[in-house]
């Protein structure tokens, strides 16, 4: 009986399988050794990964503390705005650099007087940084930003009705 179970088991199997060359062992243990896996991309070192959030960092603060340092309300340190001294519109960036020297030096309220705007900017990088410099720590991938287009609208429309209304006799507490 035995031998006639194998020659069944043998017909089952030839008949199931397709006629052709066989396939290549699988590597592995069982099946001996095959090609090697194929690595991925190196990881970057932790120090490689923290490089451009850390450099961006230091650039602005050494921006901050020459800002600081440097007093635009004294004349003759920074340019004036081109858009000011040829129609005497306030940009939205007007009293950024002013808005700059007093949030470096921790005034917060006179940074918001000069432009409140430029306050709002300076953290949205302080989180967007922070950010930045927990995902390269972990190994995960930069932030990035990606909006909508109806929202960047959104923004530019924020923007044109802050530079309205720091232009009108209301909004003079919004001009530097």
């Amino acid at each position: 009986m035995s031998g006639e179970n194998q020659r069944v088991e043998a017909s089952s199997s030839a008949s199931s399988s397709p006629p052709g060359p066989a396939a290549p062992p699988l590597p592995g243990p069982a099946h001996g050794p095959g090609p090697a896996p194929v690595p991925g991309p190196p990881r970057a070192s932790r120090a490689r990964r923290l490089s451009a959030p850390v450099l961006t960092l230091a650039g602005v603060v050494a921006a901050f503390a020459y800002v600081g340092a440097v007093d635009p309300n004294e004349p003759g340190h920074y340019p004036v705005c081109p858009l000011f001294r040829l129609t005497g519109v306030l940009c939205p960036g007007c009293g950024g650099l002013r808005s700059a020297h007093a949030f470096a030096r921790g005034d917060l309220v006179t940074a918001l007087g000069d432009n409140a705007a430029a306050v709002a900017a300076y953290l949205v990088f302080v989180a967007f940084t922070a950010l930045w410099l927990v995902r390269a720590f972990r190994g995960g991938p930069a932030p990035r930003i990606v909006l909508r287009p109806v929202w960047w609208w959104a923004l530019g429309s924020l923007l044109l009705a802050f530079t309205i209304v720091r232009n009108l006799p209301i909004g003079s507490a919004l001009a530097p």
